[in-house]
């Protein structure tokens, strides 16, 4: 089977059962993990993907225990290049079709896949943190790491400054969880019952995309405390005004 093949296939399998890492790196390989990363990041449509998911169990996958616990061998190699190029590739395709189509991209009514909700979301990370610590937070957090690189376009961020972050988020986001798949992939054969890995997978992830996602939650929390510590010195400043205003017409002759 060829690349064109393959990537035909994997098209086809995706549409029946998307959300089945397992079988998708068993049937696809490389190529499948590749295609997924560009379509998730750069396809509106790819939302919905296991990205997290697929990287991590792609990382077990390349581990010398991969035939134990996924039933096949990928090139650790090629996940640590290939990923993150597939994933920058991607991006930058939807940085540029936001950039050429404006808010047109978004003109849709809400479906079972697109909801306006997600625009919305992205937009508000990429005006709550900026424009380059938003292109690298949004790899971490599912759905918005598809629609904010359109949206960063709409908002008219310059493709050379996107491309400098997207490029570290892409590292980042691919090459840290594969690695952390990879480191762990022992572990999880001892601790993990035969033929139960897709039981666990999610929990995982899901606890790496946590401690992927702590610096958002931290920012959010300082600036909540900032803007309530703003709040208390700005009453205390009008107080002291209204004190001050009292104390002078106290002292004002009669």
């Amino acid at each position: 089977m060829n690349s064109a093949e393959k990537t035909r296939a994997l098209l086809d399998g995706l549409a029946l059962n998307p959300l089945d890492v397992k079988g998708l790196l068993k049937t696809f390989g490389l190529i499948g993990v590749w295609v997924i990363l560009f379509a998730e990041t750069g396809l509106l449509i790819g939302f919905f993907l296991p990205g997290d998911s697929l990287l991590f169990l792609a990382g077990v996958a390349a581990s010398p225990v991969a035939d134990e616990l996924v039933g096949t061998q990928l090139s650790l190699v090629g996940l640590l290049i290939g990923a993150p190029l597939c994933a920058i590739a991607g991006a930058q395709v939807g940085h540029f079709l936001g950039a050429k189509y404006g808010r047109r991209m978004f003109a849709r009514p809400d479906s079972r896949f697109f909801k306006l909700e997600y625009v919305a979301k992205a937009e508000y990370y990429f005006q709550k943190f900026g424009p380059a610590k938003a292109v690298v937070l949004a790899r971490f957090i599912p759905i918005v790491r598809t629609f904010l690189n359109p949206v960063a376009g709409v908002l008219g961020m310059p493709a050379k400054k996107f491309f400098v972050w997207n490029v570290v988020g892409a590292v980042l986001w691919t090459d840290g969880i594969i690695i952390a798949g990879w480191a762990l992939a022992k572990q999880i054969r001892d601790v993990i019952p035969d033929g139960q890995i897709d039981k666990y997978i999610l929990p995982a992830v899901a606890l790496i995309v946590f401690i992927s996602v702590l610096p958002i939650l931290i920012e959010v929390i300082r600036e909540r405390r900032n803007k309530k510590r703003q709040a208390r010195v700005a009453a205390e400043l009008d107080q002291a005004s209204i004190d001050r205003a009292d104390f002078d017409e106290a002292r004002r002759p009669q």
